[in-house]
């Protein structure tokens, strides 16, 4: 057994890469899983190619998952990792600009062969020709040491060598002395109908440990203490599943079935998945035959008296738009979720994106507005989505719920909320009603409105009394009669804007950070921004910069402060990974000079980008402010 030093380290970014059969998403789930469970605070970022089986060793074949993880707050996945492992030559080529210089390069040395080396266009092995010289490269035969610590079990040489991923996790997890416990008792659950794949892959993780605790190619392991957090208890989620449980919560604080009308959609898929898990808990999904139907399916629920929701994402939400109008016209509740990706058409169907917006609040025939909230974060999925559901019941009225792929498939770890703290929804949904006036005709009126939220009742078919008419066509105020009258059609669809409006009272203000108090320069993001935007401000507020920071939540309406916390400010950028939609929307809103910085790259920002923007606007003001 070799002696190794223990280095202590605030924090630290892990990627591991390789063939999309590699099974590096599985790897660095596990790898997260443990680091979790350790106590550190952590952010991930998995990256896999759009193709289902890309040519093997290509770069277009590559899949990355990576993760940051500390003893303190972490806000972003990590920008450049200090530990890479590539599991073949394309792994290593597509990654390698972008190591820490100084950082880990972790190698399957047994892949680097002559023609795997051809045919990504290597004239030289990059092991020996010294263009890693910035790093310090491990060549780990990792086929081979496998495929030995297998050599007792009665499996193919392919079967073995799929366990290479396992040896890498273990290598990886003595590297940062990490328990295997809880990979195990993964492995034993997962494969516990097959003793023998078990076995092998248990066997693997266990050599990689070995061999890490063995060798003299680490001189040094690395600890990360754990995070001090709020106490409770915690499980690392995902954006995805948070939004699941999120609105499964909404529907249990109504008393409602939730009922999920949904088409598979990439990267929108694992919230079908994880909804269709919780039948227990009054869930009904129904995977449709088109996203046309999956939110037909959900309206028609509402109609009825559930919470229908439909998830979807860009291309899905073109094709939903028709029946978003009709949830408008109709008034109901529904909860449309778009976890955006890159686009337009099929784009980026893996990559992440905030190019929805303009769509969530315009993407509609006629004057069909709809209130936007956006998700900030994996863990913030959860309260979005119980938000998302209880305006929608409460102002009978469709809710988009923004979030990306970046959180959708990002996870952090959540703390998990006390249910009786969570406030219940009141549906109200309209009782038996048999009153007649002195003609004859029923009272209930289907559009008589709430003196407060505008919302009209929501009336159940086949409740006594309250038979009503329903459909796409304008509806006369009050009687809900169908009406063609020109001024009836103007207040109906003034009322139905104004309706969103009033949803202002149950949205808090505009909350801005300043710790200096002497800021001039604002720097305003929504959505998933937040988590690079925050990391650069609290690395910038260290060192005493002047910049202030807000987050938008609520797109629309937006809260009642938002023109007063932009004219605040002398200056105020808005990044987005768009071409600037939120910007045109806060300009046109309040006429205010919005700097906008957009990124379409499929990636969210670098923390490092926003730090150089900010001190350069900050530079920029402080000559302004001189010159004058």
């Amino acid at each position: 057994m070799t002696t190794h030093e223990v280095q202590q380290v605030h924090r630290i970014a892990v990627r591991f890469s390789g063939d999309s059969g590699d099974g590096m998403q599985l790897t660095g789930d596990r790898f997260t899983s443990d680091t979790a469970l350790f106590g550190n605070d952590l952010a991930t970022l998995p990256n896999y190619p759009s193709e289902i089986r890309a040519p093997q060793g290509t770069l277009a074949g590559v899949s990355n998952f990576q993760l940051q993880f500390g003893d303190h707050r972490i806000h972003t996945p990590g920008d450049k990792p200090d530990v890479l492992v590539a599991m073949n030559p394309a792994a290593l080529k597509a990654n390698s600009k972008e190591v820490r210089p100084g950082g880990h390069i972790i190698v399957d040395a047994d892949t680097f062969n002559k023609r795997a080396l051809d045919k990504l266009g290597y004239a030289d092995d990059p092991l020996t020709d010294g263009t890693l010289g910035d790093f310090y490269v491990h060549a780990v035969p990792m086929t081979s040491m496998t495929l030995a610590a297998l050599e007792e079990f009665d499996l193919s040489k392919k079967d073995k060598e799929r366990s290479k991923n396992m040896f890498a996790l273990g290598l990886v997890s003595w590297l940062f002395s990490h328990s295997l416990d809880s990979t195990k008792a993964f492995l034993t659950s997962k494969f516990a109908k097959k003793p023998h794949v078990l076995q092998a892959n248990v066997a693997a993780l266990e050599a990689g440990w070995t061999y890490g605790e063995n060798t003299e190619v680490f001189g040094v392991r690395y600890e990360v203490a754990p995070a001090t957090m709020e106490a409770g208890v915690y499980r690392n989620i995902t954006g995805n599943t948070a939004t699941a449980y999120g609105l499964v919560m909404g529907a249990h604080r109504a008393g409602l079935q939730l009922v999920l009308g949904s088409y598979p959609i990439t990267p929108a898929t694992d919230i079908l998945h994880a909804l269709s898990q919780l039948k227990r808990y009054n869930v009904m999904t129904m995977q449709m035959e088109d996203e046309i139907a999956g939110i037909g399916a959900a309206l028609g629920a509402s109609f009825a008296g559930k919470l229908g929701v439909t998830t979807t994402s860009g291309p899905g939400m073109c094709l939903k738009s028709e029946f978003m109008g009709l949830a408008v016209m109709t008034e109901l509740p529904l909860v449309i979720v778009d976890v955006q990706r890159g686009g337009p058409s099929t784009g980026l169907p893996t990559k992440t994106e905030q190019a929805d917006l303009l769509q969530a609040l315009y993407g509609r025939h006629g004057e069909s507005p709809v209130a936007v909230i956006a998700a900030q974060s994996p863990a913030d999925c959860f309260a979005a989505a119980y938000e998302a559901c209880a305006l929608a019941i409460k102002y009978r009225h469709p809710v988009i719920l923004l979030t990306d792929g970046y959180l959708g498939n990002g996870s952090e770890p959540w703390k998990l909320p006390d249910v009786s703290t969570i406030p219940a929804i009141t549906p109200d949904l309209a009782t038996a009603h048999n009153a007649v006036d002195a003609k004859g005709e029923p009272t209930f009126h289907p559009y008589k409105r709430d003196p407060q939220t505008l919302a009209r009742p929501w009336a159940v078919p086949g409740t006594p009394g309250l038979a009503h008419r329903i459909g796409g066509l304008e509806k006369a105020d009050g009687s809900g009669v169908i009406s063609q009258d020109p001024a009836n059609h103007d207040r109906m669809t003034r009322l139905r804007v104004e309706k969103v409006n009033r949803m202002v009272a149950d949205i808090p203000d505009l909350a801005v950070t300043d710790p200096t108090g002497e800021a001039d320069l604002l720097i305003l993001g929504w959505g998933s921004s937040y988590g690079p935007i925050t990391a650069a401000c609290q690395n910038l507020w260290e060192s005493g910069v002047p910049v202030a920071q807000a987050h938008l939540r609520h797109l629309n309406p937006l809260p009642k402060n938002t023109g007063e916390v932009l004219r605040r400010f002398k200056r105020v950028v808005v990044p987005e990974m768009n071409l600037g939609q939120l910007s045109k929307i806060l300009r046109a809103e309040f006429l205010v000079d919005i700097q906008s910085v957009t990124s379409v790259r499929g990636l969210p920002f670098a923390v490092p980008e926003i730090e150089d923007l900010i001190n350069q606007h900050v530079a920029d003001l402080a000559e302004t402010l001189q010159e004058a």
